[in-house]
Formats: C-alpha cells, structure tokens, sequence
C-alpha cells in the first residue's frame, strides 16, 4: 500500500533538491478516493497515517532564515555568551531587552483561538478610527530569575521611553541584586535600543548609570539575528500565547493578560502602564555626546559599536 501510495504523490509532489524536505497540496480525502479507483480501499485517516511514516506532514512557514548576514556574526554570539557567563558567574544582573509588537486598542480581531462557550464578536474591520489607543509593551526579562517585566506605553517607542522601562525594572526587580553596581544589557541592533544611536546612550548614562551608580554594559545581537535574543522566545512567544484569541480591548486587559503570563517551568511577569509622551526625533548635543562616560570594548570585536560599558559620569557629584 505504501509504494502504491509512493507512486501516487510522485507526479504532484515538490521538493527542495538540497534538503530533500518534500511537500504535496493533495488532501487525505482526495489520495483515499484516488487510491479507491485502483481497488485499494483506505480510509483518509489511515492515508494521512501512512503519509506520516513516509515523512509527510502538516508543516507551516518558519522564520529561522536571516536575510541580512554579517561576517562578525558568530564572533559576537561567541562575545555574548563569554560576558553573559562572566556576570552570572558574579552573580550580577543580566537583561535581555526588546519592544513587543505595537498593539492597535479596540475590540479588533486578535490572531488565535482560546477555549470559550461561543466565539467573540469582534468588528468586521480594524479600522484606526475605531481604536481607542495604542499599546507599547516593552519588555525586559531576567533570564536566570525567569521573570519578566514589561513597561507598556502609549506613544512612541523612543530611547528615552526604552531606558525609562529599564528604570523601571531595575527599581521594581532590581531589589533582588541588592549589592550588585554592575549590569549586563542585551539588545538587539535596531529600534529604540539601535546600537548607532546616541539618544539610547545617553539616556543609558543620566537616567540609570549616573542616578543608581551603575556600571551598565551592552551586548548587541549582530543585525538580522534579534530572534536569538532570550526575550523573544522565553518572554514574547508566552505572552502572544496568553492573549491569543482574545480582542485587546483596553489598557487593563493587556496588563492583566501581561501579569497573567507563566509556564510550567516558572515564568513571572509584572507590568505597568509607563505613560508620558515620548517625542521622536530628539536629538543630543555635541556636548551631550562628548561628556559620556563610555569605554568601548575594541579589543574583544572590530564592530566597536555592538559592545561598551558605560559608567557614572565622572563629573556626578
């Protein structure tokens, strides 16, 4: 029965000569009733079971290949995973930091199914005229603790609204270092934490090294690689499962379904509105730039701009 199967998926199968990874469009409905007319009677149940031991499946799309490729790339992996090691050793924080997609406020349709006793009634289109705000989740997870915090806005996403929600974790989960003066930073290259821009540098200075004393190094991920940060898969992915299916219709909702978010093996999350109204395009001054009190780390990686420490402002009083 299976070479009799074999022979049927043959002229509409498609693969991928290099992966050998095969695929059909045909359905276990239509191959039973194809397989009937040569006196083979299966039900589609049994076909989609043979089709299985022959290594057919189901499959969806997977995002896992990058489209920017750096020549730096695993060098840095290599750097990251080198500090990382070095600080938990010492017992000192370690974040990973990113900003959860924008989510539109209304009783819109939100992607995925949760169990209910009928299906809500979300409108029929997303129309902005309809929403009632913005939400900005901006997440920060310590991945040894695994617990995360999320800050969520309701303007822009900006440098200064990124720092404010590490502020605001340090103060809210930062009691759990108590003796700790040193702090590790992962962040991808782009966004409001882009690893080009001054204004997340600054405000990394005023805002959290020189009002704590803290001593703040940054890792960045190599450009096209931000999915590898410990957030997105350990943090994200389990707050997208929590409120799948489910309209985001308020600011209280998207804190309760952020709150609410665990696994089995022991995610926390807190979060809190972080309001004010981030302005885009700030710029900092010359001034600005020259008096920060940063040390890039040019001898771990020719890219000076994914690794530096940046310490209290020498002239803090």
């Amino acid at each position: 029965m299976i070479t009799a199967l074999r022979r049927l998926l043959v002229p509409d199968t498609a693969g991928d000569p290099m992966t050998e990874l095969k695929w059909t469009h045909r359905t276990p409905e239509k191959i039973s009733e194809q397989l009937k007319q040569v006196g083979i009677d299966v039900s589609p149940k049994t076909v989609a079971r043979l089709m299985k031991k022959i290594g057919y499946a189901l499959r969806v799309n997977c995002k896992i290949k990058s489209t920017v490729k750096s020549a730096l790339r695993n060098q840095q992996f290599e750097y990251i995973k080198t500090t990382r090691r070095q600080f938990q050793a010492a017992k000192l924080p370690v974040v990973s930091v990113d900003t959860k997609k924008k989510e539109m406020l209304g009783n819109f349709k939100n992607a995925g199914a949760a169990y209910s006793t009928q299906a809500w009634a979300a409108n029929d289109h997303d129309f902005k005229r309809d929403s009632t705000g913005s939400a900005i989740p901006r997440g920060n997870y310590d991945q040894v603790a695994n617990r995360g915090h999320v800050c969520v806005g309701s303007s822009h996403d900006t440098a200064a609204f990124a720092v404010d929600s590490l502020v605001c974790w340090w103060q809210n989960e930062g009691r759990r270092y108590p003796a700790a003066r040193q702090l590790l930073i992962l962040a991808d290259s782009g966004g409001s934490n882009n690893c080009r821009q001054w204004g997340w540098k600054y405000n990394l200075q005023k805002k959290l090294c020189d009002q704590f004393g803290l001593t703040v190094t940054v890792c960045h991920y190599p450009p096209g690689t931000s999915k590898w940060n410990p957030i997105e898969h350990r943090l994200f992915s389990e707050i997208t499962k929590n409120w799948r299916g489910r309209p985001l219709d308020s600011y209280e909702t998207v804190l309760n379904y952020l709150r609410t978010t665990k696994t089995k093996t022991g995610l926390a999350v807190t979060a809190c509105r972080l309001e004010g109204n981030y302005l885009l395009k700030l710029k900092v001054s010359k001034e600005d730039i020259a008096a920060l009190n940063i040390h890039r780390h040019h001898s771990a990686m020719p890219q000076w701009n994914w690794n530096y420490t940046i310490s209290p402002s020498k002239t803090k009083k």
